[in-house]
């Protein structure tokens, strides 16, 4: 079991660099960061961070690689994958994630609103039905993953949360995030479960987890409704380390919450449940 932790969650009084060494204090030497692309230099001192630390970057993603169920967009979603796919490998970075949409942190009307975990569907050019939207997303993830195919790195492909994610997220579950991975396949692209996105829309974790089994080998974890540590709300995350300690799980457990004590009191209760 490896824990990945999450640079912008964790530490959140340092300079994302300065993040790194402190999570190597704990042991945790994968670290997945969000939205590369609004970064800038930081991607580079983060990643120079790393090598110093004996650490890797795991994952990150373009929070500007356009919308896949938008098939004028494909152009954009390429030229963003390619981007992308470059500075991966310029960083080191393992994984890259897929999503249906761009998300945008700003509604239409440009006001931010209160919630930091709040996001917006990338208006598509034009209407489509929701058979045609999944068609152009299984056409335009097949054309990334001919970039992808020419590097190592290795794409996770993840469902959002119909809640805090307004507009209409196409692939808003496992179920549907697997069918995409089950219709492409391809060996560098994988599911990623994430626990708190498939709980604020759907529920049903344990029974996604083994219905999904053998396409993912990373599971998030968050609690509902705080994005905290397990055990301050209402997921039951004892079962969940049963259930996959019962599958024979042997991937990333992704720590993408925001710790509501200590960082080393939040990683003790989650090894308390999954080592």
């Amino acid at each position: 079991m490896i824990y990945t932790g999450y640079v912008d969650f964790w530490f959140r009084h340092l300079p994302l660099p300065e993040r790194v060494a402190r999570f190597a204090e704990l042991g945790i030497h994968h670290l997945d960061v969000w939205a590369w692309r609004s970064k800038g230099a930081l991607m580079d001192e983060l990643a120079a961070a790393c090598r110093a630390a004996g650490s890797v970057i795991n994952s990150t993603f373009d929070e500007a690689a356009g919308s896949l169920t938008d098939a004028l967009d494909h152009p954009l979603c390429l030229d963003a994958w390619a981007e992308s796919l470059e500075r991966a490998q310029r960083w080191g970075a393992l994984h890259l994630f897929m999503f249906s949409e761009q998300i945008n942190l700003l509604p239409a009307d440009g006001r931010r609103r209160p919630s930091f975990i709040q996001g917006w569907v990338r208006p598509p050019a034009r209407d489509y039905t929701p058979a045609q939207k999944f068609a152009n997303l299984l056409e335009g993830a097949a054309r990334v993953m001919e970039l992808v195919g020419k590097t190592s790195v290795v794409v996770w492909f993840e469902a959002l949360n119909t809640y805090h994610l307004h507009g209409g997220v196409t692939v808003h579950t496992h179920e549907l995030a697997a069918e995409v991975v089950r219709r492409i396949a391809h060996p560098q692209l994988r599911l990623a479960f994430d626990c708190y996105h498939q709980q604020r829309t759907a529920g049903n974790l344990i029974q996604g987890l083994h219905d999904c089994w053998g396409l993912y080998d990373s599971v998030h974890i968050a609690d509902v409704p705080t994005r905290q540590e397990p055990g301050t709300g209402e997921i039951n995350f004892a079962n969940i380390a049963q259930t996959l300690r019962a599958l024979g799980f042997a991937g990333k457990i992704g720590l993408e919450f925001y710790p509501s004590t200590s960082e080393a009191e939040a990683l003790a209760a989650v090894r308390a449940l999954f080592d």
